[in-house]
C-alpha cells in the first residue's frame, strides 16, 4: 500500500483462521503450520493484510489450545518452533502480519505454574491462582463456570478450591498479582522480538475478579441462571491494561485485540468500554451482537449503527460475522433459495463498514455450521450438552480446498473433525473458476476496500437505516465519496439518490461496472441488490 499512515490492522482486511481445520500438511488428520505456510499465497490473494491465529502454544487440548501449558513453545501438533519462524518469514515476504490467539485468563492444570502452586498452601507460586477456603459446607461463594457447573475445584491435597471460570482443567490466574503481570509482559515481548505483530487476548473480560468474592445474584431463583457482576468485568482492570497497551506502544505497528465475551444480545457499550480512550487501552475488542443476529434490515442498521457510536471517533470498531465459538454466519443469515444472494449483500455491508473486518476462514465460500453425530463430538461443550446443544465443532470443520478426498484437506482416513457433505460441489477449486461465485465476490470487493481510501478510512453518514429493507451510507474520505447502498428484501424498490448528483457504479451485484446514474430523485434496487457507487459531484467532473 502506498497509502499515507496505512496501518494494516487498522486499514486492512485480516483473516482468521482456525489451525485445526486450515490445512494438514502430514496427513495426521489435524491441520498445523506448515499447512498454513503452504496457503499463505491463497491469503495474500485474496487481498488480506493480516492473519489471526488459533492457539498453537503448548497444550493438553482439553480446549484445543485454550488451555495453555507452556506459553513459550509450539505444540508439537501443530509443529515446531522453526516451523513458526519460517511461517512468520514467508508471512513478512508476502507483507502479511501475524496475530496470535492467547489464553490470559487461565493455564492448563498441567501448566508447571500451577503444579507448583498447588503442590502446597506455602509455594511461592501459590497466589499466582485464586485459591480460597469453602464455606462451612461447600466452595467459598456460588459463582458459576461457562458449563452451568460451579467454578470451583476442591483440591484434597491443599484443602482449598482453586478457581476454573471455564473447564476445571483451566485454572484462573490471579491477575492481582504483580508477579503474574510481569511474566506476561515477559511472553509478549519473547513473541513480538520473534516477529509476531499483535495478540487476541481470550476471555479479557474475566481477568479481575471482584476482591471480598460475593456471591453473584441469582436470576429467576435458580443458581445456575446468574448476573455475573463479580466474577467479570470488573473495572479494576484498567492499570493492567494500561500497562499491556504500553509495552505494544514499544513494537510500531503492533495490536492487541479483547475478546469481551457477552451472551446475547451482546453489550457493544461493555466492549468499548476496555478500549478506554482509544489510546490507553486495547486497541480493539470485539462485539458479539452481530453473531446473534438474523436477516432484517432494520435490526442489522441498529446492531451496527450502536456499535459505531459505542466506539465513538476516539476508537476503532472490529466487525466480524462468524468466529470460531459461534454458528457460521451462512447458517444464520443466509437461508431459503437466495441464500448466496443474501451472502453478498452481508459480505458488501460487512467489507465497506467503518473499522476493520475480520473474516473467518471459510466465510468467503459460504462455509456452514454442520451438523454433527453424536460421535464425531469432540468439544467439551457439545459432549456435555448434547442434543440440546451441539457444541462448536459444528463452526470448526475442515476447509474445503477441492473435491479430493478430506476436501483436499488432508490424506488422513480420518480428519479430526468430519467435512462438510457438500465439498464437492462447494470448495475453493470450483470456486475460483466461477466468475459469480462468492469467493470471487469477496477478492473483488477487498479489492476494492484496499483501493479506496473512504472504505477503509473515510467518515460513515448513514442515507437509509434499514427501514422498508433497505440500508444505505455514504463513506467519505478528503475528496472521495462513496455510496453503499443495500436492498435486504426480495423485491425491488425505489430510494432517494444521493444529494451529490450523477453516480457511478464501482461494484454491484447486478449492474455493470463504470454505469453512470444521472442527477435523479431516485434509484431503483433490484431484488437482493448491493451496489456501490462513487460520487461524481461537479469537483469530480472537472479533474
Amino acid at each position: 500500500m502506498s497509502q499515507v499512515n496505512y496501518l494494516w490492522w487498522k486499514h486492512g482486511v485480516l483473516y482468521h483462521l482456525y489451525v485445526r481445520s486450515f490445512y494438514d500438511s502430514n496427513d495426521d488428520g489435524i491441520g498445523d503450520l506448515q499447512g498454513v505456510i503452504e496457503k499463505l499465497d491463497y491469503i495474500k490473494d485474496l487481498g488480506f493484510s493480516g492473519i489471526w491465529l488459533s492457539p498453537v502454544f503448548k497444550s493438553p487440548m482439553f480446549d484445543f489450545g485454550y488451555d495453555i501449558s507452556d506459553y513459550y513453545s509450539i505444540d508439537s501438533q501443530y509443529g515446531t518452533m522453526d516451523n513458526f519462524k519460517q511461517l512468520l518469514n514467508e508471512s513478512r515476504r508476502r507483507g502479511l502480519y501475524i496475530i496470535l490467539d492467547i489464553a490470559v485468563n487461565h493455564t492448563s492444570q498441567l501448566h508447571p505454574w500451577f503444579i507448583e502452586s498447588s503442590s502446597s498452601a506455602n509455594n511461592l507460586k501459590r497466589n499466582w491462582y485464586i485459591w480460597k477456603k469453602g464455606k462451612w459446607i461447600g466452595p467459598p461463594n456460588n459463582w458459576i463456570t461457562g458449563f452451568f457447573q460451579s467454578a470451583w475445584k476442591y483440591d484434597c491435597v491443599t484443602k482449598e478450591y482453586y478457581l476454573h471460570s471455564f473447564l476445571k482443567n483451566q485454572p484462573d490466574l490471579n491477575w492481582r498479582n504483580v508477579e503474574v503481570q510481569d511474566e506476561f509482559v515477559k511472553i509478549f515481548k519473547f513473541w513480538m522480538d520473534l516477529g509476531v505483530s499483535g495478540f487476541r487476548l481470550d476471555m479479557v473480560n474475566w481477568l479481575i475478579k471482584d476482591k471480598e468474592f460475593r456471591d453473584n445474584p441469582s436470576r429467576f431463583f435458580f443458581k445456575i441462571f446468574q448476573k455475573q457482576i463479580y466474577n467479570k468485568n470488573n473495572n479494576k482492570i484498567f492499570p493492567i491494561l494500561k500497562m499491556i497497551r504500553k509495552l505494544f506502544d514499544q513494537y510500531p505497528e503492533s495490536v492487541t485485540i479483547g475478546e469481551v465475551f457477552t451472551m446475547p444480545p451482546g453489550d457493544p457499550e461493555l466492549s468499548a468500554f476496555y478500549m478506554g480512550n482509544g489510546q490507553d487501552s486495547l486497541h480493539m475488542a470485539f462485539d458479539f451482537s452481530m453473531m446473534y443476529r438474523f436477516w432484517n434490515a432494520r435490526l442489522i442498521f441498529k446492531t451496527v449503527s450502536r456499535w459505531i457510536h459505542a466506539v465513538g471517533e476516539n476508537g476503532w470498531p472490529v466487525h466480524v460475522l462468524s468466529n470460531h465459538d459461534q454458528k457460521r454466519s451462512f447458517s444464520r443469515f443466509c437461508r431459503g433459495k437466495h441464500k448466496f444472494q443474501k451472502a453478498k449483500v452481508l459480505a458488501t455491508l460487512f467489507l465497506t463498514l467503518p473499522g476493520t473486518p475480520i473474516v473467518y476462514y471459510g466465510e468467503e465460500l459460504g462455509m456452514k455450521s454442520i451438523g454433527l453425530k453424536k460421535k464425531d463430538i469432540v468439544d467439551p461443550l457439545g459432549l456435555k450438552f448434547w442434543p440440546l446443544y451441539n457444541g462448536r465443532d459444528s463452526s470448526r470443520t475442515p476447509m474445503k480446498w477441492n473435491s479430493q478426498k478430506n476436501a483436499g484437506f488432508s490424506n488422513s482416513e480420518k480428519t479430526w473433525l468430519p467435512v462438510d457433505a457438500d465439498y464437492e460441489t462447494s470448495n475453493v477449486m470450483i470456486q475460483k473458476k466461477n466468475p459469480d461465485s462468492l469467493l470471487n465476490y469477496y477478492k473483488e470487493l477487498i479489492s476494492l476496500r484496499n483501493k479506496n481510501q473512504a472504505l477503509h478510512r473515510g467518515k460513515w453518514k448513514v442515507h437509509i437505516d434499514g427501514k422498508e429493507g433497505i440500508i444505505a451510507y455514504f463513506r467519505t474520505y478528503i475528496n472521495e465519496s462513496i455510496l453503499v447502498v443495500l436492498n435486504l428484501k426480495n423485491k425491488s424498490s425505489k430510494i432517494k439518490s444521493s444529494p451529490e448528483g450523477a453516480l457511478k457504479v464501482l461494484f454491484s451485484t447486478h449492474l455493470e461496472k463504470s454505469t453512470i446514474l444521472p442527477d435523479q430523485d431516485f434509484i431503483l434496487m433490484r431484488p437482493m441488490e448491493a451496489t456501490i457507487y462513487s460520487c461524481l459531484t461537479s469537483q469530480y467532473q472537472t479533474q
